[in-house]
């Protein structure tokens, strides 16, 4: 059962959650805690794939994350829980490259796919999302996190323990190239060649350490640094893949709150121009663009669709788009960008743009 709480100063009570089993007994396992019974925290946000909880342990608070073997989606959609181990390995491999770039790892429990790092309250840390919601627009922020992003593939480029500890094909395949690529083909027939193209592309590129989730939702913003989150997509593959997974979200975000466009537009040109401040790489552009339309469409018709568009219209005018480019692929993921950023501001009656 869960346990009543006094709210200081208010005399009310309200109730306090259990922490699920298999998180307790890692936890302890773990040598994380020597407190011997129930425990107690709150769930956390987290997206699809896992139960992450804020676990108040008498030694301070930890976050603790448990992989889901059915991912919390309407289709079906199951994936290894031994991703949690990828996950604490990028975790590990980042700080080495970037510290502090992502959370410090307290523990790691395979056998029953926890992973247990700090606690980073959200009184000092913003989801990114959250902030373009809002419009909110810190550069410097996005310029850390590219060049932070672009650190981590060069640093994983040439390193063969990195490539023998993650390359793992049939994991990458489950959790991004079947439902988003593949998993977009039923509703788009015609361009089965195209969406099949990408995962071909991607598997003859794959040199680099890569995210694989590289989302809004899973960085944090501090006061003057990013924390990069949820890793359990991490193998290796190729970069541009997750310089396409982040543009992809701030392209959509124009399309559910087109008053903003034009600061997810600023935000995308520092993410993009930092990342090639050492020198764009023509080849790797020029990917990033075709994974970005495929990830448009798969956003509509793939296995993860996204929540928060939901007129016809805008859906539409979505799928036109990434159909267009994806039947004459796109060379520039700048230019891509432009023409998505102005197609999208015109729906604007406010006329925002970036402080």
């Amino acid at each position: 059962m869960a346990a009543p709480e006094q709210i200081l100063g208010t005399g009310e009570e309200r109730t306090i959650p259990n922490v699920p089993a298999p998180i307790c007994k890692a936890l302890r396992e773990l040598g994380l805690t020597h407190a011997t019974g129930q425990l107690f925290g709150e769930p956390l946000s987290g997206g699809v794939s896992c139960d992450i909880w804020r676990v108040d342990l008498p030694e301070g608070p930890v976050c603790a994350k448990r992989a889901l073997a059915k991912l919390k989606v309407a289709g079906e959609w199951f994936a290894p829980t031994s991703r949690i181990d990828f996950e604490a390995a990028y975790y590990r491999f980042a700080r080495t490259v970037a510290p502090g770039v992502t959370p410090e790892v307290l523990g790691h429990d395979p056998s029953r796919g926890v992973l247990v790092t700090e606690y980073l309250p959200s009184s000092e840390y913003t989801a990114w999302k959250e902030e373009l919601q809002n419009g909110v627009i810190r550069t410097d922020l996005v310029r850390q996190l590219a060049l932070a992003l672009r650190r981590l593939h060069d640093a994983s480029l040439a390193d063969s323990q990195v490539h023998a500890a993650f390359t793992q094909p049939d994991l990458i395949h489950a959790l991004r190239l079947s439902p988003y690529f593949l998993a977009s083909v039923p509703a788009n027939p015609e361009l089965e060649h195209e969406l099949t193209g990408l995962v071909k592309l991607f598997e003859e590129n794959r040199h680099w350490l890569i995210h694989g989730d590289f989302s809004p939702k899973n960085i944090l913003f501090g006061r003057d640094h990013p924390v990069i989150l949820d890793a359990e997509c991490a193998n290796t593959g190729d970069a541009a893949f997750d310089l396409a997974f982040c543009s992809a979200h701030l392209c959509l975000k124009a399309a559910w709150k087109p008053q903003h466009a034009s600061k997810y537009k600023a935000a995308f040109d520092t993410f993009h121009t930092n990342y090639f401040a050492a020198g764009t790489d023509h080849d790797l552009d020029a990917r990033a663009a075709r994974y970005l339309s495929g990830f448009l469409l798969a956003r509509m018709d793939g296995k993860s669709p996204v929540e928060y568009i939901t007129a016809p219209t805008d859906k539409a005018a979505i799928r036109n788009f990434a159909w267009n480019h994806l039947k004459q692929a796109a060379t520039s993921l700048r230019a891509l960008a432009d023409e998505w950023f102005s197609d999208w501001a015109p729906h604007s009656d406010k006329g925002e743009t970036q402080a």
